[in-house]
């Protein structure tokens, strides 16, 4: 009996369109940081407007009534250290049997101490951002001196009691050439996942240089590349999705990725600072297949609700509806859950049910959260392998 082969595509085992798959809670958008990126642009000080903790309690309690199984509950900002009653949030949501993580800022305000009480607390995950190998070129992403240190120490305090840790890494045009080391720096210090981020222009980020189609299809050869030795997701650029679906396929047949794929200038200088680096293996942790409003929900800091944290239209707001209502009902994130609306490229690509292309980055474009994603170079149609878009084909 033929044994089934890795499954490329993971699928939340549930109706997206019933339930996220992970929800997003902006606790707060203060900040310490001044970071070139910030989706936010925040500032030092909280807003009044936030959620209190008793609205932020029943907000808790709503994203438990999805489950089980209860999704991933991320609490980012701003800092959400900058919120004194982080603690009783994060003991509520675990009394709630909600898998808590959390997003920090690497900030004096986030000592050893801090994160052995989150833990204590109920919190299973911490991520931390790297946006270059170095403290030269991660301090001047982040806007502060000293980042770059406090979050290796962080890191380390994570893991030492027991933290998950996944890092995060924001892609421009500046920061590209540091992915090499930042991923030798995950394999040597260890996490549990590597999040790449692809610049949406939104914030403080429509100011910074995004990599052209090229460049970004050269940087995700490079993560399945990496992807061999230490688990890899994508944020905010899912035709990943694709590409590890493609990279299979053409893998079956036994031609290699540099015969199959135009693979550019880009490409090949991330290689080359990669070192040696094991290319056979099979990937360690396959991607998840939601995107935003399908399997994704995000909540301000004031209660909007949101497909994603980059995609700005509010669909309501949990102070006057209730999140369940609003994520199964909206209009907007139903339309988001249907593959046949999409626009353009994306909408005529064979790969829409299981990429669906940067929403977020389409919106802020084109005004158009439907649109194409201008920052896929694929062409649909073009690789021909019959069947190859089927979610999970193995």
């Amino acid at each position: 009996m033929k044994r089934p082969g890795p499954v490329l595509i993971r699928r939340p085992h549930f109706d997206t369109d019933e339930r996220p798959f992970i929800v997003i809670w902006e606790v707060t958008r203060a900040c310490d940081l001044a970071c070139a990126h910030c989706r936010a642009e925040a500032i030092p000080w909280r807003d009044p407007e936030e959620l209190t903790t008793e609205e932020g309690k029943d907000l808790l309690a709503q994203i438990a009534a999805f489950g089980p199984p209860a999704p991933l509950l991320v609490l980012t900002g701003g800092d959400p250290v900058k919120r004194p009653d982080l603690l009783d949030l994060v003991a509520h949501a675990a009394s709630l049997r909600l898998p808590v993580a959390l997003s920090p800022s690497a900030t004096p305000l986030l000592t050893p101490r801090v994160i052995q009480d989150l833990r204590r607390s109920g919190a299973v995950a911490l991520s931390l951002s790297v946006d270059g190998a170095s403290a030269e070129v991660h301090d001047a992403f982040r806007g502060i001196p000293g980042v770059f240190d406090r979050t290796l120490e962080a890191w380390d305090a994570a893991r030492a009691c027991g933290l998950k840790v996944q890092i995060n890494t924001t892609v421009t045009r500046s920061t590209m050439w540091d992915l090499p080391g930042i991923a030798g720096l995950v394999r040597e210090r260890g996490a549990m996942t590597w999040s790449v981020f692809f610049l949406v222009p939104v914030g403080r980020g429509a100011h910074l240089a995004q990599l052209d189609p090229q460049e970004c299809e050269d940087v995700l050869h490079f993560l399945c590349d990496v992807g061999s030795v230490i688990s890899v997701k994508t944020t905010e650029g899912h035709h990943y999705r694709r590409v590890v679906l493609q990279r299979a396929a053409a893998s079956r047949r036994g031609v290699p990725p540099e015969r199959a794929f135009t693979l550019g200038p880009t490409y090949w200088a991330l290689r080359r600072g990669l070192g040696p680096w094991p290319v056979d293996a099979a990937q360690r942790r396959s991607p998840m297949d939601v995107n935003a409003g399908r399997g994704f929900v995000f909540i301000s800091h004031t209660g909007t609700v949101h497909p994603s944290g980059f995609l700005p239209l509010p669909a309501g707001t949990v102070r006057r509806e209730p999140l369940a209502r609003i994520y199964r009902s909206s209009p907007l994130f139903r339309d988001l859950r249907d593959p046949a609306k999409l626009k353009g490229r994306c909408g005529a690509c064979e790969f829409a049910s299981v990429c669906g292309g940067s929403r977020s980055r389409a919106f802020a474009s084109t005004g158009d959260p439907l649109a194409e994603d201008p920052l896929c170079s694929y062409v649909p149609g073009t690789f021909p392998v019959p069947g190859l878009a089927a979610p999970g084909e193995s």
